[in-house]
């Protein structure tokens, strides 16, 4: 069925009785969906229905707007190797799980113009997405040709921008940061970083292969804590000292935390993200051997799990309303013909884990009991959309918004296992979690894209430009 054709003459769709998480608070009622959009949120219900319209009883669900994920990096290149997922594969894992839209990283190579980056990120993805998908643009060759592209790609719908504080080829100095930050302030564009001290990290990793400590462990030992805070310090002084808004992502360590509250103090314009990863797992997972003594393997990510402290920390942050988005960095390898390349060198494991599925399960049941709607709505999906700019087209049940809609069934119970999820990854490192509550019903600009977690063959993602 293509999604042309469901638009045509589709009916209209009433979703009756359910909790709907509006701006102003959770009310129960109606929600009727006119096209792609929303075209009214009715507290208490319709009297009565209007002939010929598609209804979907949701009694007893919350009624979100669908979740945003704005940290994806899906088929994408990293230096070693491709992600295991694509965008069709990626997206489609995400409408499962209840998310409707991706921020993805398009990612300038040096040699590489930002209009040429931003090309090849479009030709990826154009055509092949379930879920809405926007990109952030990470910048890795900065100059003066770069620094004319920063307003292009505002006209292109990219407000939001990427450096690196690490990775040699991708990282920027103190200086180019600067001038970057400087490029993006008059417009209010926010500058994600990706906090770790690349010249420690490579000394330290050095030395652990020296001391032959060379099993996925070293990935940990080699990005300490200190590199994450010291990085972040770095970039809380940078931001103030220009003005521009920045956004810290993947924040893991409670040193890291305490950098962010301390510029806060000061007055600093940072926002705070952090992942499911850094709230669920510790650094023992480094340890694990599995059937093949590899399984460690498949927490090499960047930055790496942490001690039991720091995701006490971070869990303490999130209940303090001091995250603003839990977002996922999904960057899908395979375990078998991908990370095992690296068995005998954890510098050559391929960085990164999938998530961009099970997101909103882990979180609400994480902390189911000590936080409610209101605040899942703020951690998975308007936080995402105010802070990139996206917000009310997305992230709000209000008439005129993109009636991209989850219809959450908290009731339901189920474990998260490589067997069931859509990820194109031969792994979940949340293999065995008992998880409460599942997406019901995913809708992606009005059309119904999956239910009870499996996809309905329909790829209604669009692009979405958004503004500063």
């Amino acid at each position: 069925m293509s999604v042309k054709a469901e638009g045509e003459g589709a009916p209209t769709k009433v979703l009756r009785g359910g909790s709907l998480v509006t701006p102003d608070g959770v009310v129960r009622g109606d929600l009727v969906i006119e096209g792609d959009k929303i075209a009214s949120v009715v507290p208490g219900g319709l009297a009565e229905l209007p002939e010929g319209v598609q209804t979907f009883d949701v009694e007893g669900c919350w009624v979100f707007p669908g979740f945003i994920d704005a940290h994806t990096h899906m088929q994408c290149w990293t230096g070693m190797d491709w992600t295991a997922d694509s965008f069709e594969t990626g997206t489609r894992a995400a409408v499962c799980g209840g998310t409707t839209t991706i921020v993805d990283y398009a990612t300038q190579d040096k040699g590489m113009t930002l209009r040429e980056a931003l090309d090849e990120w479009h030709r990826r993805a154009d055509g092949t997405c379930t879920a809405n998908y926007a990109f952030h643009m990470a910048i890795a060759d900065w100059n003066e040709h770069t620094r004319e592209e920063v307003a292009d790609m505002r006209s292109a719908g990219i407000t939001s921008f990427k450096s690196y504080f690490a990775y040699d080829h991708l990282r920027l100095d103190d200086a180019q940061t600067m001038e970057l930050l400087e490029a993006i302030k008059p417009f209010d564009g926010i500058l994600c970083v990706h906090c770790e001290n690349g010249t420690l990290v490579n000394e330290l990793q050095r030395r652990m292969v020296q001391a032959g400590i060379t099993g996925p462990e070293g990935h940990a030992l080699s990005r300490p804590a200190e590199a994450e805070a010291e990085a972040i310090s770095r970039l809380m002084y940078l931001a103030e000292l220009t003005g521009a808004r920045v956004n810290v992502v993947h924040c893991s360590t409670r040193l890291g935390l305490e950098q962010v509250r301390a510029a806060r103090r000061r007055g600093v314009r940072v926002m705070l993200e952090t992942c499911p990863q850094y709230l669920l797992l510790d650094d023992s997972r480094y340890l694990e051997k599995g059937e093949d003594g590899f399984a460690g393997a498949k927490y090499v990510m960047s930055p790496p799990l942490r001690k039991p402290d720091d995701v006490a920390a971070l869990r303490e942050a999130v209940l303090a309303g001091e995250v603003d988005q839990i977002s996922t960095d999904h960057c899908s390898f395979n375990l078998h013909g991908q990370k095992d390349r690296g068995r005998d060198d954890f510098t050559r494991i391929p960085n990164g884990g999938p998530g961009v599925e099970h997101r909103p399960a882990l979180i609400m049941t994480t902390f189911e009991g000590r936080l409610g709607a209101m605040d899942f709505l703020r951690l998975l999906s308007e936080g995402q959309a105010k802070v990139f700019g996206m917000y009310p087209q997305k992230g709000a049940l209000a008439a005129g918004s993109d009636a991209d809609v989850c219809v959450w069934d908290p009731g339901q119970r189920w474990t998260i296992s490589q067997a069931n999820q859509h990820q194109a990854v031969d792994y979940t490192t949340y293999e065995g979690f008992d998880v409460h509550g599942r997406a019901r019903l995913v809708f992606v600009n009005g059309v119904l894209a999956a239910q009870d977690g499996d996809p309905t063959g329909v790829q209604p993602g669009r692009y979405v430009a958004r503004r500063a």
